[in-house]
């Protein structure tokens, strides 16, 4: 079956008016036959005003705008795969409704999707940009790179596919896995990453599209299948951020039940390398709670690796400002994450 669009922009919904707003003011293809747009709002508080915020931008807009509204909170996996269900593009390209695309950028993206259409699924390269107006660049790798099918790419592109903002698939690799087990991990795009990698090949694109702004806050555990994983609001307190790092490991053990695999081994020390994450926002708190904190993750596995005891150590003597600070400036000098 032929795909009506060649490009559907994918924002799940939830209580964010104005945010949602300015990404879709920051949508600037001129190939608007290709570009479809589609929005699942999810039942939030705010429906009233996501509605007249999606009406007032068709007025304007010569994009074709597919607007959904949930009849229940599906809630974070959920609406990721409603929206799979309701885009009619070949490619997906999913958007946080806080997040916007830097100007002039989609259009790049494009063609050069359209110049390696054979590859399923898309890591993408994006920039951060704080409330103080701070811009960061985050790159996997120095350049474009394209990887052949099988466990070892799905192990690779696993942690580095976790922001939802520029995450990339094609829509017939993903129609298959529309599996409920994993609601409230907050992860299906890492399933489907999972699923996809095995079976297709996979690419790196180090030009980024879209930018992160991070001006707003988390509303996850709203939903039935999130409640008692998270708190609404309170996404970066320990108990939350413990309980995400358990979904890693319930994606992983998931997927290697299902193919006789043992990847969460790899995923594991992964998580150590890369567990600056879930240890420096923590440290704003007492050393009491940031030591529970450390012992609760080093429960879970993340000991794997000494770079896990190395962010530990490094905050508890100069603290999350000083260490942050340090890594930022690193990857700027080397103009990507690190491989550790």
């Amino acid at each position: 079956m032929e795909n009506k669009y060649f490009l559907s922009i994918c924002i799940p919904s939830y209580n964010r008016p104005k945010t949602l707003k300015r990404l879709l003011d920051t949508i600037d293809s001129k190939r608007y036959r290709e570009v479809q747009i589609v929005i699942c709002e999810d039942l939030s508080p705010a429906r009233t005003d996501i509605r007249a915020t999606v009406k007032d931008f068709k007025k304007i807009t010569k994009y074709d705008v597919k607007y959904v509204e949930n009849e229940v909170n599906c809630g974070y996996d959920k609406n990721l795969r409603q929206l799979m269900l309701n885009a009619d593009g070949e490619f997906l390209i999913y958007m946080g409704d806080d997040d916007g695309f830097i100007p002039g950028a989609l259009d790049v993206y494009i063609e050069w999707l359209k110049a390696h259409s054979t590859y399923a699924y898309i890591l993408r390269s994006y920039i951060t940009k704080s409330v103080d107006g701070k811009v960061d660049y985050y790159r996997y790798f120095s350049e474009d790179k394209f990887f052949e099918a099988g466990q070892k790419t799905y192990e690779t592109l696993f942690l580095k596919s976790v922001s939802i903002s520029g995450f990339t698939i094609k829509r017939e690799s993903i129609l298959p896995f529309q599996t409920s087990d994993l609601d409230g991990c907050l992860l299906q795009q890492l399933y489907w990453v999972a699923e996809v990698c095995l079976k297709h090949p996979a690419a790196y694109c180090n030009t980024p599209c879209a930018q992160l702004i991070s001006d707003d806050i988390s509303y996850f555990g709203n939903s039935a299948s999130e409640k008692g994983l998270y708190t609404p609001e309170k996404f970066g307190e320990s108990d939350s951020k413990v309980n995400f790092a358990k979904q890693y490991l319930r994606v992983a053990k998931y997927v290697d039940e299902k193919y006789s695999i043992n990847s969460v081994d790899n995923i594991l020390t992964e998580l150590s390398k890369y567990s600056y994450y879930f240890l420096s926002g923590q440290r704003k708190h007492s050393l009491k709670y940031f030591n529970a904190h450390y012992r609760k993750l080093k429960d879970l596995g993340f000991d794997k690796s000494v770079y896990f005891k190395i962010y530990y150590w490094g905050l508890l003597l100069f603290g999350a400002k000083f260490c942050t600070g340090l890594i930022k400036s690193i990857k700027r000098i080397y103009g990507r994450r690190l491989d550790l």
